[in-house]
């Protein structure tokens, strides 16, 4: 048979845990093809023989129709040998050494098994786990790869007849389906309180009361707990902040479905498809000012944060209600609880009771972030459904352990060339964030088994996360990486870019190469070095930290700067009592306590200080985030307030005098609050058209690259990206990563692979 031939073909990518076994079966079973598929290390192995036709049209199949998990990196073929065997077969997985498997992210229920979930007549009926290949859990239970049962945690539920003959049945939408289980044999929720305990349906038809009366409820998810409140109920959710020790911070809601989200606020169609999405994100939309949530869900945001149900158990709690509060379940500044007895200890102060069950969860996830800007998605957050999906990166490098920075932590770990981030850790501010950023860094090694080379850190020295590198790097070496070329570096590979490029980074703190607080850089650089070439003018940040918690101290700052220290009277600084700015005053002309900053974060917050929002806040980038929801409709018709420039030792530096006298100006002129901080933001987005177009001259018109945590402010990176591209400048914004410090890693580890390959 001059045409019958045997391939053996490798595929790597999402291909484990997803269903592409039993899809390979099909696909050659259809065709007439024989030979086998397993599961290995590296991802899947087929062995497949017939007429070359039929191959081919194999080929084209096997990625054009992926089941609806799956995603394919790279495919290899190599011809062998026909054998002439008959059939086709499922083989059971094979390990090997040099692992390069990719695990799935966590994924919400899929309609076939919603369908069961509500029939009365399905033996799954309201069965708060059901799941098949198309869904379910993936990441939060693996142990190990490859991924198959006994390297999961449903290791502790061995399967009922009924549930192992689906899952040994090529034809079963269950075949293999690794979290398998139903009501006979598989984990079980419970709800517990102080007055009772009660099992299965029961547990979440009491549920279901307690949280209509009022009730704070800690509800155990896919990667962690939630703390549960009708969305509806003023006072339910005012005591949950009070409990929570959140005052102000937004709350993400979570509703049965789209036209009851659509009773709070505005959908486009693009909107509906990332709430819809396999991924399952909070998505942040506009809120319509009738709606029936209470104000105290997201207080002076024009937004909210909304999801859809991902888990089976959400299905069965949300049917009776317009939304769910469901923000992640710890105290202010821990990571989410995951485990039953923990959470019990750590939620104690604030939930009134425990919906639970006892599916371990091996790594906690927290919800992921999206807005839509500029047109496109981004992630604000990327943790649950999008991790542990792979980045690329523009080429192989050696392997990279980067540990993120301080604030919004996350890892990364290169492979070739892909880039791995982990799960949304937090705020490193005690052991306990701590410990989860070592728990990430063990449990990414392990899935990947890979063993870095180096190891890339922020150049603050004093980061937890710097030390959590030295503790880790051995024999390693260490690579030092100034935070804003990071950033620059991250919106680069973001992008598919090496360089060079003109970094806009706007952000609150980093630590400079001069040892001064950066925050409002403009760089040329690529993902080797960079060159600063202008930045805001170094201003006294009186009390350090204190100033980040505080506005009103850099809005005396600023004024001082602005008016020589002739500080005019501001109604809105009137509360702070005389002798605290007086002694402000002396900290800023004497230098005491008041490192150097040319942070935008800082501007920021100075101007809401100054405009009456914000003397504190209780949440990082409050004042900001008020400050953009002053902004009316007709807000881009304001003219922008005006910056000059300074050349002082090699760089420009942009003087924001001008800016802070046109303030205090339309303050005494009543100009209303909304106008002022118009002419605010279109100045700011003037500006980084002005500046790139100065850079221009000299370097050339580079792409532009918009990074940092105030390129979250939705109208200040869509105006300049607008404004820029007028300017016929090249646009890059995040897409895959968070501008913010969680995308921080990626650009880490691409510097010091690119450094030292």
């Amino acid at each position: 048979m001059m045409n019958h031939k045997r391939h053996l073909i490798r595929v790597a990518g999402i291909v484990q845990g997803v269903g592409f076994r039993p899809f390979v079966y099909r696909l050659a079973k259809q065709r007439k093809l024989s030979g086998l598929v397993f599961n290995d290390s590296h991802g899947v192995q087929i062995e497949i023989e017939g007429a070359q036709h039929s191959l081919s049209d194999f080929s084209r199949a096997l990625q054009a129709e992926l089941p609806v998990l799956a995603s394919i990196s790279a495919v290899t073929v190599t011809e062998q040998q026909p054998l002439g065997e008959q059939g086709f077969r499922i083989t059971e997985s094979a390990a090997s050494a040099g692992r390069s498997a990719q695990i799935a992210p966590d994924s919400n229920v899929c309609s076939d098994c919603l369908q069961e979930l509500f029939d009365p007549q399905d033996r799954r009926y309201r069965y708060p786990f059901i799941n098949c290949t198309n869904c379910g859990p993936r990441y939060s239970i693996v142990t190990d790869i490859p991924y198959d049962r006994p390297k999961t945690t449903m290791v502790d539920f061995p399967m009922c007849p009924v549930c192992q003959a689906e899952y040994d049945d090529p034809v079963s939408r269950r075949f293999h389906a690794q979290p398998n289980a139903c009501a006979e044999c598989g984990p079980q929720v419970s709800l517990l309180a102080d007055d009772l305990m009660l099992t299965g349906d029961a547990a979440v038809v009491e549920t279901i009361s307690r949280l209509k009366q009022g009730q704070i409820v800690a509800i155990k998810g896919v990667g962690g707990y939630h703390l549960a409140v009708d969305a509806s109920n003023d006072d339910a959710v005012r005591r949950l902040r009070q409990r929570k020790h959140r005052d102000e911070k937004p709350f993400a809601v979570m509703s049965l479905d789209l036209q009851r989200v659509q009773q709070y606020v505005q959908l486009s169609e693009l909107d509906e498809r990332l709430l819809s999405g396999v991924e399952r994100p909070i998505v942040l939309l506009l809120r319509r000012a009738d709606g029936p949530l209470s104000d105290q869900v997201a207080p002076m945001n024009k937004y909210v944060g909304t999801m859809l149900p991902y888990a089976p158990l959400h299905y069965l709690l949300l049917e009776e209600f317009t939304a769910l509060v469901m923000t992640s379940g710890n105290q202010s500044d821990e990571p989410i609880a995951f485990k039953n007895s923990e959470a019990q200890e750590r939620l104690e102060s604030i939930a009134d009771c425990y919906l639970q069950h006892d599916r371990r969860i091996h790594i906690q996830t927290d919800d992921s972030i999206v807005r839509l800007l500029d047109g496109q998605p981004v992630l604000y957050r990327r943790s649950r459904g999008y991790v542990p999906r792979g980045v690329c990166l523009p080429a192989d490098q050696p392997s990279v352990l980067a540990v993120g920075a301080e604030l919004k932590n996350c890892i990364c770990l290169t492979r070739n060339g892909q880039a791995f981030l982990s799960q949304h850790i937090g705020d490193l501010k005690n052991q306990r964030v701590v410990d989860s950023l070592r728990q990430a860094i063990t449990h990414q090694q392990s899935l990947l088994e890979v063993k870095p080379e180096m190891i890339a850190h922020d150049l603050h020295p004093d980061y937890l996360s710097t030390h959590v590198a030295q503790d880790l790097a051995g024999d390693l070496p260490l690579v030092a990486v100034q935070h804003h070329h990071a950033h620059l570096a991250s919106c680069l590979v973001d992008n598919g870019q090496t360089g060079p490029a003109i970094g806009v980074i706007f952000d609150g703190i980093g630590y400079g190469s001069d040892g001064h607080i950066w925050g409002g850089e403009f760089l040329v650089g690529d993902l080797y070095d960079f060159d600063r070439i202008a930045h805001l003018k170094y201003l006294p940040m009186p009390g350090g930290d204190a100033a980040t918690r505080e506005p009103w101290r850099m809005a005396l700052s600023y004024l001082h700067s602005a008016f020589a220290g002739d500080i005019p009277e501001i109604q809105a600084l009137q509360e702070v009592p005389a002798k605290d700015r007086k002694l402000l005053g002396q900290m800023i002309e004497k230098r005491l306590n008041a490192p150097l900053t040319s942070s935008v974060g800082r501007l920021f917050d100075a101007v809401a200080a100054m405009i009456g929002l914000r003397n504190r806040v209780s949440y990082e980038g409050q004042a900001a985030l008020e400050l953009e929801m002053l902004i009316e409709d007709n807000g881009a018709g304001e003219a922008g307030y005006s910056f000059t420039l300074v050349e002082s030792a090699g760089s420009l530096q942009i003087d924001t005098a001008p800016l802070i006298r046109s303030v205090v100006s339309d303050l005494q002129a009543e100009v209303p609050v909304a106008q002022i901080s118009a002419r605010f933001h279109n100045g700011m987005a003037q500006m980084i058209v002005d500046l790139c177009q100065r850079i221009a001259v000299d370097r050339g018109r580079l792409p532009v690259a918009l990074s940092g945590g105030v390129f979250q402010n939705r109208y200040l990176a869509e105006r300049a990206a607008k404004l820029l591209r007028q300017a016929e400048f090249e646009v890059l914004l995040h897409r895959q990563v968070p501008p913010n410090d969680g995308g921080l890693a990626l650009g880490q580890a691409a510097i010091a692979g690119r450094k030292n390959f």
